[in-house]
């Protein structure tokens, strides 16, 4: 279980670093074995591409700055000869963007990397990783990237689908704009989102080459880490990551700053996993988004948000209403994990929940049972 009463010490480290396209720039940097040396392309960014807060002694939750899309959060778990990486951003620029500010904190080796679940934006840059890295996950993880689901499914057409048409209509309000700061300000941002076009274009796809059903656990010195999957959520095959002794959970997309995606989720299930998650013994959550944080009321509201969630659109199912009128019906005001109530509940969510009902989810024909 959480215990609310203990407290954690986080700082930031920020990195005033300028990713030169041949790396040149920082003799110091010296790539580990299984770390790619090679920029890979829109790799180019200023200033520094990640904040490291240190959670504990050792052990850092990486977190992009907007110089450069790095998508989910990563988290470094430093041991006594080699580093393990929670989840490779979206890309492989932004992998080998933290590789790079790594070697400010640490010079070991990454030897593992675990993806928390298929969603682009965790297992994208695992390519940057030669064949001497482990890179972890559950088997339906590496199913849906093998299927192209990572690339191509719901959620990256969600988030990245759309980039090209956005970048058109960042040029266009250019074209409108006569105050020299903002032109600036908007003309660097346009460069970023060009950058991760051409990031995202240079990906190929990398399931993870070793998986785990239930649990895995590594011992790195004198650390114990375990490889969990404690039930469908946000995925079919989220796991997390445990570290009894350091007192922390590291938990991808299972439980975020805000309310998670939903367009892949098993919503009663999510609430039940979340459960059991809680169950742990820990203090400190870890999440895929959003900074670390300590109040375990944040579980139980993102659960009860679920289980309500799937009860009303299953009531409206039953009626017979329409996916898109119960979107306007679904009422999930009266919960605290959601930042902004009024806004009403997402039409991914409601129309995930109806496909589930119906048995016609994306992605369903690579199950349990395989293809």
């Amino acid at each position: 279980m959480i215990h609310p009463s203990r407290t954690v010490t986080t700082t930031v480290a920020a990195l005033a670093l300028c990713a030169c396209q041949d790396g040149s720039g920082d003799p110091d940097l010296a790539f580990g074995p299984g770390q790619a040396d090679v920029p890979p392309p829109g790799a180019e960014y200023e200033g520094a591409a990640f904040t490291f807060d240190t959670i504990v002694p050792g052990i850092y939750h990486a977190r992009g700055t907007g110089n450069l899309v790095a998508g989910s959060n990563g988290t470094v778990v430093v041991n006594d000869e080699d580093v393990l990486l929670v989840d490779s951003h979206m890309t492989p620029a932004a992998a080998w963007a933290l590789t790079r500010e790594l070697r400010h904190i640490t010079d070991k080796p990454i030897r593992y990397v675990v993806n928390a679940h298929f969603h682009f934006d965790h297992a994208g840059g695992n390519q940057i990783f030669s064949g001497d890295v482990e890179i972890i996950g559950h088997p339906y993880t590496r199913r849906m990237m093998e299927a192209g689901y990572a690339f191509g499914g719901r959620s990256y057409q969600t988030f990245v689908g759309t980039l090209p048409d956005r970048i058109q209509g960042m040029r266009a309000a250019l074209d409108t704009m006569t105050d020299a700061g903002a032109r600036a300000e908007a003309e660097r941002q346009l460069r970023i989102q060009e950058q991760w076009l051409e990031a995202d274009a240079a990906v190929v796809t990398t399931p993870p080459n070793l998986t785990i059903t239930q649990q895995m656990t590594l011992f790195r010195g004198g650390r114990e880490i375990r490889i969990l999957f404690l039930g469908r959520g946000h995925t079919e095959g989220d796991v997390v990551v445990y570290l009894p002794g350091d007192g922390l959970v590291i938990t991808g997309d299972l439980i975020t700053g805000g309310i998670p995606y939903l367009g892949d989720g098993y919503a009663m299930e999510w609430a039940e996993t979340l459960l059991a998650l809680k169950a742990l013994d820990f203090e400190v959550i870890v999440p895929g988004h959003g900074p670390a944080f300590r109040d375990p009321a944040r579980v139980d509201q993102l659960s009860a948000y679920l289980r309500d969630l799937w009860q009303q659109v299953e009531a409206l199912h039953g009626l017979g209403v329409s996916m898109e009128e119960a979107v306007g019906r679904v009422d999930m005001s009266a919960h605290d994990v959601n930042p902004n109530p009024q806004a009403g509940v997402s039409t991914v969510a409601v129309r995930r929940i109806y496909e589930l009902l119906n048995g016609t989810e994306e992605g369903h024909e690579i199950g349990d049972d395989g293809p």
